[in-house]
């Protein structure tokens, strides 16, 4: 069994493989088991929080991740979440390899947002608007520029020295990006505006979202998290990655509960998207939302796609 760490996991997740492997994995969404993730308190002081995400193809492959949400992490400087993911043989359960299953957390996060982005966003993107500066926001501009060509990635968070670090290193990578203090005012001149946070109350407020904006919330993955307000999610076209984010996300579990929101109200899944069931963005007048919680169908697509591109022929799993 072979072990792979961060940086074996990123060298082997190249952007554009990713969006392709996630593309066809949500294309071929009925041949996947991936059975609701449970959720366990681990420390109620801490909100810490052990969650377990299982998914199979028949024939193919088997994977389990296993991950610690930390949200008070960032205060000391560390990523909020922690995994660790073990892929095996779905025909004989024989274990093939343990991936970081932060590392690989987070670029499926922004490949998939990426992904929604290529039906949602604005065919041009002068300004793309990061809230947050945490580890996962890190994969965000590598994978939107694999959709989009972006003019000016804007940072805000609310400690000025993490999005000033974040700027420091889009920049290294040759991304044109700046720190922002104003937050609302940020967010009136974006044309996309990616949250990836820890937030228990709104940071964007759609008041301020400007018609014809796509605003994509990747952060707030149970009930007490929220990252927009009840304005936004209900007037804007609302595009979802699964729709057990209705039972997850704070952003619609609120509205939900007061009567303003129903899993109808979903424009479509990330999987109708990918389908062609549903067309995406209509109208370049019209705002839209896509809300995220993840899926275990993003982890064992891209944890395959790191096993196969490392190891070619050494214990693949026939197609399924």
């Amino acid at each position: 069994m072979q072990v792979f760490d961060a940086a074996r996991v990123r060298d082997h997740l190249p952007p554009d493989l990713l969006l392709e492997a996630l593309r066809n994995a949500f294309r071929d969404v009925d041949g996947v088991e991936a059975p609701a993730r449970t959720h366990h308190t681990v420390d109620p002081d801490l909100a810490a929080t052990l969650l377990l995400m299982p998914a199979w193809r028949r024939g193919g492959y088997l994977g389990v991740k296993v991950v610690g949400h930390y949200p008070q992490n960032g205060r000391a400087g560390l990523p909020g979440i922690y995994g660790s993911y073990l892929l095996a043989d779905a025909g004989t359960g024989r274990p093939l390899a343990v991936l970081d299953g932060t590392e690989l957390t987070r670029w499926r996060t922004a490949a998939a947002s990426a992904l929604a982005a290529d039906h949602l966003a604005p065919r041009q993107v002068d300004e793309h608007l990061l809230v947050g500066a945490g580890n996962v926001m890190a994969a965000v501009p590598a994978c939107y520029a694999r959709v989009r060509q972006v003019g000016l990635t804007r940072v805000w968070a609310r400690r000025r020295d993490r999005a000033e670090d974040l700027v420091a290193r889009l920049r290294a990578e040759g991304v044109r990006t700046e720190v922002v203090d104003d937050l609302d005012g940020a967010v009136r001149t974006a044309d996309v505006v990616t949250v990836a946070t820890s937030a228990t109350s709104p940071l964007v407020h759609g008041r301020d979202v400007r018609p014809g904006a796509h605003v994509d919330l990747i952060g707030a993955f149970t009930p007490e998290m929220v990252e927009a307000d009840e304005e936004l999610i209900t007037s804007a076209e609302l595009y979802v990655d699964v729709m057990e984010a209705f039972e997850e996300a704070g952003d619609l579990v609120g509205p939900a509960r007061r009567g303003r929101l129903a899993p109808d109200d979903a424009v479509a899944t990330l999987a109708d998207l990918v389908r062609g069931r549903r067309p995406g963005r209509r109208s370049e007048e019209v705002t839209t939302v896509f809300k995220s919680v993840g899926t275990a169908l993003e982890d064992l697509a891209a944890a395959t796609l790191v096993w196969e591109q490392a190891a070619p022929g050494e214990g693949r799993a026939p197609a399924g």
